[in-house]
């Protein structure tokens, strides 16, 4: 099939022709700034085009893409943080700038600075002792990622030498960070899966956290925590078209910030391509539809394959989704901080599910979800004491995250298919005259 293994001359010389075309409209919707991307296509666009938008906190509130031959079309409904259109003409100015370019990777990694990535079983208290030990060994942390899912771990931790400021190059280093991380990691019972590794390069952070998790294969752990009133697994469903040869993928779920980006970035990095897909919020509800076949044009072909497939995409849409207490630590930054901080919340029995650090201008700006050691909620009390050691002022609670439960509804017994969301994506198709009818 055309998507085979790379481009050929013709293929290069059609995208060198066709340089993106990028409008944003404000006029069109009420509710949301519409930005329209058309570009010839290749493999991992959509990723791209996704990224540009969620690494700018931008919501997705709905979506139509479609791919036709060698040509692909975007219409984004977006809005900002507070919910509202853009209106900031710098923020559409680098939207309009970075689509229309020829959409080369748009890493949001760290230069000057060594990464660490780690993978491991979770447990209480083992981000204090990964603290620690970079504390010791004079690595100062100045942006870190960490993602819980399934009792595993995954973390990128981005440093430089304490005392020079530089990355750290020096191998003898390196190799006693990665042997004292090492042993950390494997714990009492995790010799096998515990993974360090140290990269000079630059990366996404979230797509790598993705890719770390899938391949320490958490979409096929159980997670031993208690279940949660609250919670819920996101819906997914995978069905066969096979009058158009396409694999037909829907996912319903809690909305939430960078949704679409998780299950983009799943598709991509199993080597899906996203040919027409439909994404539609209502109040708080996510439903999203994807035609899919594999990067050399054929669909899903077995059904181990599609329980794979919906295994991985129920992993990816969790790993975000923060539980527990969230707190938020703003307060100059010193040697030992991370240590010290995330020693206290040891000792008084959190766990921390959910951790993003960052220091700008000797001010740490660090956000933490922690439930008790059980994964269950937090006492307040114990939570007013942690607060009490580290600084009222420093440390506060900002909200509860937990999982929404989704609620009752027809399409959750299997239904969710083509015949029921599919008719959003076949309606766009049957508009685009792509096929004959949309009943």
């Amino acid at each position: 099939m055309e998507w085979a293994a790379s481009l050929n001359e013709y293929d290069k010389l059609v995208i060198r022709m066709n340089t993106p075309r990028v409008v944003i409209d404000n006029a069109v919707c009420d509710t949301a700034t519409l930005v329209k991307v058309d570009s010839a296509r290749k493999h991992g666009i959509l990723l791209e085009a996704v990224q540009v938008l969620t690494d700018l906190n931008l919501s997705i509130k709905k979506a139509y893409i479609s791919s036709d031959g060698r040509w692909f079309m975007d219409v984004f409904h977006v809005t900002d943080q507070n919910g509202d259109k853009l209106t900031d003409e710098s923020v559409i100015s680098y939207i309009e700038q970075s689509l229309a370019t020829s959409y080369a990777p748009r890493p949001n990694g760290f230069t000057g600075l060594t990464a660490l990535e780690l993978t491991g079983t979770d447990r209480p208290g083992l981000l204090s002792e990964v603290f620690a030990v970079l504390a010791d060994l004079q690595c100062n942390v100045v942006e870190a990622k960490v993602w819980t899912h399934n009792r595993r771990i995954a973390s990128l931790i981005y440093v430089k030498d304490e005392d020079s400021g530089s990355p750290i190059e020096d191998t003898v280093k390196i190799d006693r960070i990665i042997v004292r991380l090492r042993s950390v990691l494997k714990g009492d019972n995790d010799i096998r899966s515990a993974k360090t590794a140290v990269s000079m390069a630059i990366t996404h952070t979230e797509r790598r956290l993705h890719q770390m998790m899938f391949a320490d294969r958490d979409y096929e752990r159980k997670s031993s925590n208690p279940p949660s009133s609250s919670s819920s697994p996101p819906t997914v469903s995978v069905q066969d078209w096979s009058e158009r040869g396409y694999s037909v993928v829907n996912v319903q779920c809690k909305d939430r910030p960078k949704l679409l980006f998780d299950i983009v970035c799943t598709l991509t990095d199993m080597e899906y391509v996203v040919f027409h897909a439909t994404i539609d919020t209502d109040c708080t509800q996510a439903y999203q539809e994807f035609y899919i076949r594999h990067t050399d044009g054929t669909p899903i072909s077995s059904e181990a394959e599609r329980q794979r497939v919906i295994q991985c995409l129920q992993a990816a849409i969790e790993r975000r989704a923060s539980e527990g207490v969230r707190l938020e630590l703003c307060t100059a930054d010193r040697r030992g901080l991370l240590a010290d901080v995330t020693r206290t919340f040891r000792e008084n029995g959190l766990s921390v599910t959910q951790a993003e650090v960052s220091t700008r201008s000797e001010t740490a700006g660090n956000v933490f979800y922690v439930t008790d050691a059980a994964g269950l909620p937090v006492d307040p009390k114990t939570i007013e004491s942690v607060r009490q050691r580290i600084g009222f002022s420093s440390l506060k609670v900002k909200e509860l995250s937990t999982y929404p439960k989704q609620p009752p509804s027809s399409t959750r017994d299997g239904g969710v298919g083509l015949f029921s969301l599919g008719s959003l994506v076949k309606r766009n198709l049957y508009n685009l005259g792509l096929i004959r009818s949309c009943s």
